[in-house]
């Protein structure tokens, strides 16, 4: 096995209630919405991509003003999230530091150009981290953004951690390994491996 790939939100982190809170701040200064954000509601919705999940959220914003009201909202989100107190899942720090000395670590989640910055400024695991991507940069899906960096950094054997059903369909299209982080946001009928915690990891990537 050469690399691990990570999906973030439900993996990593649940930053889910920071989240929130960053919008309804946004929200707040809006006269035209009449809406609260819960953790609960973005539960259901992170993993998927960007554009649904906006538009879940807030189905009676017109199809014209989302790409603006997305951009200021996103914005105001991948700044905050820099110091935000998000929820660190148990072990993931020194998982991540551990797992780095044996493998290349990457992470490939659907979230908008900035927020894995801001996960690895607030971290400080950037240093343990060899590269990352998502549909903000790429313009690319889960599924295509796992076969580029793969190919970007020729990767033969690697897995992908996530916690959804979106993950387990952009590993089969990838053609990759998925171990199921139980733990997170979500459930997947037909992961290759489990875990319940971070530290289950080196275990069970010795049986790749």
């Amino acid at each position: 096995m050469e690399a691990v790939i990570f999906d973030l939100d439900g993996t990593l982190w649940d930053s889910t209630e920071e989240v929130a809170r960053a919008w309804n701040e946004v929200l707040a200064g809006r006269t035209d919405i009449a809406k609260t954000v819960t953790p609960e509601e973005l539960k259901g919705e992170f993993g998927k991509p960007l554009q649904e999940i906006i538009a879940n959220v807030f189905p009676k914003i017109q199809e014209e003003e989302r790409e603006s009201f997305t951009e200021a909202i996103l914005s105001y989100q991948n700044k905050k999230m820099e110091e935000a107190d998000c929820l660190r899942y148990p072990h993931m720090e020194e998982t991540i530091q551990t797992l780095s000395k044996q493998y290349r670590l990457f992470i490939v989640s659907n979230c908008q150009a900035g927020y894995i910055e801001a996960f690895l400024k607030n971290t400080g695991l950037g240093e343990y981290i060899t590269d990352f991507t998502c549909p903000g940069d790429t313009g690319m899906l889960k599924a295509e953004n796992i076969r580029y960096i793969m190919k970007k950094h020729r990767l033969q054997r690697a897995v992908y951690v996530g916690d959804t059903r979106g993950d387990e369909a952009a590993c089969k299209e990838a053609d990759i390994p998925m171990i199921y982080a139980a733990y997170g946001f979500g459930w997947v009928e037909d992961a290759h491996e489990q875990i319940s915690d971070l530290q289950e990891l080196q275990g069970i990537l010795d049986k790749f």
